[in-house]
């Protein structure tokens, strides 16, 4: 899984933390937990603030 794959990404959140709130999470905190998925395999440095607000509306969906 690569920063690009926003969709999966969620998925993947909303599957392993299902009883946090995307819409209260902090950016730093959501960078953790992306880099900490199994399936994640992309450089950890990366994923700025474009793509975390990608992911976190990603998984407020999903949440929904």
């Amino acid at each position: 899984m690569k920063w690009t794959d926003i969709t999966a990404i969620a998925e993947a959140l909303y599957d392993k933390y299902p009883d946090v709130d995307p819409s209260t999470i902090r950016f730093t905190d959501l960078h953790n937990k992306i880099i900490e998925l199994e399936e994640f395999d992309d450089d950890t440095t990366r994923g700025g603030e474009k793509v975390l607000e990608a992911v976190q509306q990603a998984w407020i969906d999903e949440a929904a």
